[in-house]
């Protein structure tokens, strides 16, 4: 089979697209042809070895695919042969044959194409266990999105419309923008040319946001803290800035405020259960049409090393996606 290979940790441009054995399932695995592979900013960590999961090299990149079961092993039940199915692992996804054990499964619904599939669990997966299970977002409320029109960040903007909040999103420029008005957002905010707490305070007439969903890290998070309302809830998604922030301890004091730690991959493996769960309905919203998660680019399995990179440089307006033929 091909696979994409992560033989030295370093940039996108140092994976090389080799041949290598169709992998062997596990008892409790099945064997899944990839159709698609969702294409995120944790990719780009892991290749580097900056991320908090660190498998030996050489390895395959790639933890989101959909795609066809094609062997089931022997102590797999309630899956057969021929199910469409989303699976979620660490790595391994950027090749045409992936394994996985069955509670990293979630079956796709009938009319969900495998492109959009592949688009939805970690970035939309991530935004849902943040607004839902962590800030517990509720309707009339307004959520601030920072890095909005990234794969996470766009998520929480549709994902906070259907939830009924007011959404305000933040990113940096115009373009962008409008693509987060497009997905639902009441409000944007440029902040390469706005102040951010500013803004959001004139936009909410003083009061603040409720909820902030920061996927961003750096200097923006303290101006987001700084802009929440009174027991508002500071959503620590990640830092696609490269900084993490140092927040004064004194502004949650002040606002009885919240800041939540939203690591969505330590809960599908805390709480897979729960998470599956999640995911089904998530999968079933996008199916039904309620949700739309947005492709900005479908690649080649030779093209990785560029999906990555333009992930990196934050090229992505929502989703890039590897189109797997096997």
């Amino acid at each position: 089979m091909r696979a994409v290979v992560c033989r030295q940790y370093g940039p996108p441009e140092l994976l090389v697209v080799e041949e290598r054995p169709v992998p062997v399932i596990d008892d409790d695995q099945v064997l899944i042809a990839v159709r698609a592979a969702g294409v995120n900013f944790p990719d780009t960590l892991i290749i580097q070895g900056k991320y908090q999961v660190k498998p030996a090299v050489p390895f395959v990149p790639g933890g989101e695919v959909a795609g066809v079961v094609e062997k089931v092993g022997p102590g797999v039940s309630g899956v057969a042969e021929g199910d469409r199915v989303v699976a979620l692992a660490p790595f391994g996804g950027f090749a045409e044959y992936v394994t996985a054990s069955a509670m990293q499964l979630v079956p796709m619904p009938a009319g969900l194409d495998f492109e959009r599939a592949a688009s939805a669990l970690t970035t939309y997966g991530t935004s849902q266990y943040g607004l839902m299970d962590r800030a517990q977002l509720r309707g009339g409320e307004t959520l601030l999105v920072l890095g909005a029109a990234g794969g996470v960040g766009l998520a929480a903007v549709e994902l906070g419309k259907m939830l009924g909040a007011r959404v305000i999103a933040a990113a940096s420029s115009a373009e962008k923008l409008a693509t987060c008005t497009k997905y639902g957002a009441d409000a944007v905010i440029d902040y390469s040319k706005e102040d951010l707490k500013d803004r959001v305070k004139a936009l909410t007439g003083g009061a603040g946001a409720d909820v902030v969903c920061d996927p961003v890290g750096g200097a923006l998070t303290e101006a987001a803290l700084r802009a929440t309302a009174w027991n508002g809830r500071l959503l620590v998604v990640g830092f696609a800035t490269g900084e993490i922030p140092k927040i004064p301890a004194n502004l949650t004091l002040l606002k009885g405020a919240s800041v939540m730690g939203v690591f969505w991959g330590a809960w599908l493996m805390r709480d897979p259960e729960a998470a599956r769960a999640r995911h089904t309905e998530l999968l079933q919203w996008i199916s039904d049409g309620k949700l739309s998660p947005h492709v900005f680019g479908r690649y080649p399995l030779a093209s990785a090393a560029q999906a990555l990179r333009d992930v990196l440089e934050r090229r992505v307006v929502g989703k890039a996606v590897l189109m797997v033929s096997s």
